[in-house]
């Protein structure tokens, strides 16, 4: 397969060219090109992996502070009792073995963008040509009156892949019986738009055989969700009068929450809970914040056709970090826009300009373990509107086989690791 045949198969580039030439970089005969990712998760990995699949020639170091990467997709099936927690775990040998990437575990320092060098906190220094930003997101701990950083170790958000996944799997099957979990879902935008109301589901599944009495209530901020009437007709086939959503318009905003009582205090009520689960308004990774490359909504600004931050011309931000509308935050956007970025610097590290890209979302929900539904977004680069425009969109029609579509999800469950991780 030929290079170009090769970028059109990974989803990377179209035909036509960008006008800036600001990613054609002239590099002594012989330099390596040297390109640092930041971060391993869904994004970064894809990122390093398709650096090499594309250009074999091109420096590539990956920096991630843990030795394996825990992963927040699947987090729910684990909190339903579908999985163990150690199947959450990606490791890195693949990529280094395979790849030939350098892997260096460790935590970023700074950014000294002025010098063109990641500071890791050992001191190292590696010196780049790009970088690949995946930081993911952080939490806007101010938000919420009542729920902080401190709080959110006696109340588990589980929205990152890690520890508290376990705690509130472990508080799940703890709760007395015909008991109440409360899910307060965040406010657009966030990672994985239909991640609350797929863990309302799989904890309506946990309980429904355990404490079938229980009930889970819903609060939203929001008047609408991802995947609405599909969520709400496999709730009313699955789980009749188990799962209740309360969106903002029912009970007004949220006021505070009280942790010692378990209480959510809403602007005309308030609701007590034996199972709290508090998942916060979010922003971009800390990293990109301290860094200078978010804006004042709190995530980084880009140029959508090759995901280069708008605040620095040799830096491409992917993931959940960027701002990339109308595309959403999810694992599969992550690894769609990482092949993009990758494409765009192998072309600058030969000189060439890079081409309009075509990307795809594509993320699946479960309900039960035989039972999931889909959304599906095609988006092109619009020269006039300046960003992403959605030229397809799609979601499981209401009479589709749920079996089929939950098959169809472990598969890609498989081939998505695969393709992220080696």
């Amino acid at each position: 397969m030929d290079r170009r045949r090769f970028l059109l198969h990974a989803a990377a580039l179209g035909a036509t060219t960008l006008s800036p030439g600001s990613l054609a970089a002239a590099k002594p005969a012989g330099a390596p090109f040297r390109v640092v990712v930041i971060g391993g998760g869904y994004g970064g990995a894809t990122a390093a992996r398709y650096l090499k699949l594309i250009k074999p020639d091109l420096d590539v170091t990956l920096v991630e502070r843990t030795q394996r990467y825990v992963s927040c997709p699947g987090s729910n099936e684990v909190i339903g009792g579908l999985h163990p927690a150690s199947w959450l775990e990606r490791r890195y040998e693949n990529l280094r073995r395979n790849s030939g990437i350098r892997i260096v575990c460790d935590e970023v320092k700074e950014l000294e963008r002025s010098r063109r060098q990641v500071i890791l906190d050992t001191g190292t220094r590696l010196p780049y040509d790009r970088v690949v930003l995946s930081p993911g997101v952080a939490f806007r701990w101010d938000a919420w009156a009542g729920y902080d950083e401190a709080a959110s170790r006696r109340i588990p958000h589980a929205w990152q892949g890690g520890p508290q996944t376990l705690e509130l799997r472990e508080e799940l099957a703890a709760m007395r019986r015909g008991g109440v979990m409360v899910i307060v879902a965040p406010p657009n935008p966030y990672r994985c738009p239909p991640g609350p109301y797929e863990r309302a589901s799989l904890a309506a599944y946990y309980l429904k055989q355990r404490n079938p009495r229980a009930k889970i209530l819903i609060i939203d901020p929001k008047t609408q969700f991802s995947k609405q009437a599909l969520f709400l007709k496999g709730w009313e086939d699955l789980y009749p009068g188990m799962i209740e959503w309360v969106p903002m318009s029912a009970e007004g905003a949220i006021d505070r929450i009280d942790v010692t009582r378990r209480t959510v205090h809403l602007d005309f009520g308030q609701h007590v809970a034996d199972v709290l689960n508090v998942i916060p308004p979010q922003k971009a990774g800390t990293l990109a914040e301290r860094s200078g490359l978010t804006d004042e909504s709190g995530w980084c600004p880009i140029d959508a056709r090759h995901f280069l931050s708008s605040r620095d011309p040799f830096i491409h931000v992917i993931g959940d970090a960027c701002s990339a509308p109308p595309m959403p935050k999810s694992a599969f956007a992550a690894n769609t826009q990482a092949k993009v970025a990758a494409a765009a610097i192998a072309d600058a590290a030969e000189g060439r300009d890079a081409g309009t890209p075509t990307l795809i979302n594509h993320c699946y929900s479960f309900l039960a373990p035989d039972y999931a539904i889909s959304v599906t977004g095609v988006y092109r680069y619009s020269e006039s509107e300046h960003g992403l425009t959605a030229t397809a969109t799609g979601e499981t029609p209401m009479d589709a086989d749920r079996r089929l579509e939950a098959r169809s999800a472990r598969a890609w469950q498989r081939h998505f690791a695969r393709d992220a991780f080696g």
